[in-house]
């Protein structure tokens, strides 16, 4: 367990981004309340001052703990306090997180060593580990079949985990880097393939590509989040824009302008609003439906530089991002052509967001 950590609540009102303010224009009244970075958490790195790079965010559904991936380790944070209140330790090379709280399991998909940690959600004790595809990224949770999918971008395929035994049951071959996830919790689950701009439509139970839909206009898509109600599919481009696709039959309803370097998207059904979390500017994009088929940014708030993945509270529509301080990029290397600049040590930060 870490000890130190301090909370600092942030005042005051949050402006439009720079170049970005243009996109929002005069989108919110003047009594509309705008989001903004209300505290900061100083997370830092671990007992050995390992800061490591981040990953995907999973908030529990209580919304009382926030999963991060770190690099070899996944903390757990503690939402009401900021603290980091213990580690799911060995996930080498950990990107993503899935929780079953009808099973009382977690599971992190671990890219460097190709496996799948089980892990207990009560007390966070790993129970074993899973072989699967090469260079697992992206992980998920299917509540209708009771099956955990890990987006494989070495093998381009998809393994799928019989959650309640920890067995492998099969895969399903892409042909293509999988990138990001969703669920509409009825049986179908939906992945972008970033390599080839395009949304695939699974059947997680006959292990089946159900259908292959063109992402026009979108150039490396990353982050997917779902209105599941309304069959809405967010989708996070890498060329600053965000398509709004109809789950059913893969038309792009609209496509929306966001900030530079997103990886997550998500959407609040209670508020009806859809984010993308951009990295590249710091921004926190905001996305309304005003009417059925009709899409508006309302705003770009300010984060900071690098806070590209987040969790979305849909009880308190807070929003969670995290983020560091950077130094000099090391000298590229035929295995790391554009290597990551190096985090500047103790820098590690979690940022809560809401009005």
């Amino acid at each position: 367990m870490i000890e130190l950590r301090i909370l600092r609540p942030l005042a005051g009102s949050v402006l439009l981004a720079g170049g970005l303010a243009a996109t929002a224009g005069a989108a919110l009244t003047p009594s509309e309340p705008r989001f903004e970075v209300q505290q900061r958490w100083d997370v830092g790195g671990n007992a050995s001052g390992n800061d490591g790079w981040w990953d995907y965010l999973t908030l529990e559904a209580s919304g009382q703990r926030l999963f991060v991936s770190r690099s070899t380790r996944v903390e757990v944070i503690d939402t009401t306090s900021g603290w980091v209140m213990g580690s799911i330790p060995n996930t080498q090379g950990v990107h993503g997180i899935a929780l079953a709280p009808d099973l009382k399991r977690g599971f992190t998909s671990n890219g460097r060593e190709n496996t799948v940690s089980v892990f207990d959600i009560k007390t966070l004790k790993t129970l074993n580990k899973i072989k699967v595809g090469n260079r697992p990224d992206a992980i998920l949770y299917d509540p209708a079949t009771q099956r955990v999918f890990t987006f494989n971008a070495g093998s381009q395929d998809a393994t799928a985990i019989d959650a309640a035994k920890g067995e492998v049951v099969g895969s399903i071959p892409l042909g293509g880097k999988p990138e990001f996830s969703a669920s509409d919790g009825k049986g179908t689950v939906f992945v972008n393939l970033e390599d080839k701009n395009q949304l695939f439509v699974l059947d997680p139970q006959k292990l089946t590509v159900k259908q292959r839909w063109p992402l026009t206009g979108c150039e490396a898509p990353s982050g997917l989040a779902m209105d599941q109600k309304n069959r809405r599919l967010f989708v996070g481009c890498d060329n600053k824009v965000m398509p709004v696709v109809d789950a059913d039959s893969g038309k792009i309803l609209a496509t929306l302008p966001i900030g530079e370097g997103v990886d997550a998207t998500a959407f609040d059904e209670g508020t009806g609003l859809a984010f993308a979390s951009c990295g590249g500017d710091g921004v926190l994009t905001v996305v309304r439906e005003e009417s059925p088929g009709k899409f508006r940014v309302v705003e770009n708030v300010p984060t900071q530089k690098g806070a590209r993945t987040m969790a979305l509270d849909d009880k308190t529509h807070r929003v969670y991002t995290v983020t560091a301080k950077f130094g000099p990029a090391p000298a590229p290397t035929a295995d790391q052509p554009h290597p990551h600049p190096s985090i500047l040590p103790d820098t590690f930060t979690a940022l809560v967001l809401g009005k």
